[in-house]
């Protein structure tokens, strides 16, 4: 990709980014988006097959910055607060995009999206978890537990509360059943 064609990707992104910051994504033409761009919708339809297109594009990179932040995914294997904690983190390193990408209709994609990456690594490493209920049950509660913890409750009672409740949930969901 030559340098012109890098900042005609980055012009459409930042616009994109800067129309989704106030309005859904379903209300965003391709017009409006060239228009704030200084590009044709010709020159979009290059790069991009639609809006949605684009969009998506933006949250896959977003998503995996924040699995790439995670300085150990597999931890949830091994140890399930740590994993928590830095799940919590990846969010708050990515907060800004996080919520023009994924607010509105696409609100509850981000943390699918993050439990579907993290499945694929762990599956990657030990395949034997893909048919394990138990394991798959727990780490979808703990993504979408964490995830949907810290959205609601961080504003209200700060982030170190939120994760001492959250290291206490995770004691007891993943004690072994009998103990």
């Amino acid at each position: 990709m030559d340098l012109r064609e890098k900042k005609t990707r980055q012009n459409i992104r930042n616009a994109f980014l800067q129309l989704r910051a106030h309005k859904p994504l379903e209300r965003i033409t391709v017009k409006e988006l060239a228009e704030l761009a200084q590009i044709s919708k010709a020159t979009f339809y290059l790069h991009y097959h639609d809006i949605y297109d684009l969009s998506e594009q933006m949250q896959d990179e977003v998503i995996r910055m924040m699995l790439d932040s995670l300085e150990q995914p597999d931890s949830f294997l091994t140890d399930r607060k740590r994993f928590t904690r830095e799940l919590f983190a990846a969010f708050s390193a990515h907060e800004n995009l996080t919520n023009i990408l994924f607010s509105g209709t696409q609100a509850a994609v981000l943390p699918i999206r993050i439990e579907r990456g993290i499945k694929e690594h762990i599956f990657s490493i030990l395949p034997e978890t893909r048919s394990d209920a138990r394991f798959n049950i727990l780490l979808t509660y703990q993504v979408q537990g964490a995830y949907y913890t810290y959205m609601e409750n961080r504003e209200k009672f700060g982030t170190e509360q939120v994760l001492a409740a959250l290291d206490e949930v995770t004691d007891r969901i993943t004690a072994k059943p009998g103990a």
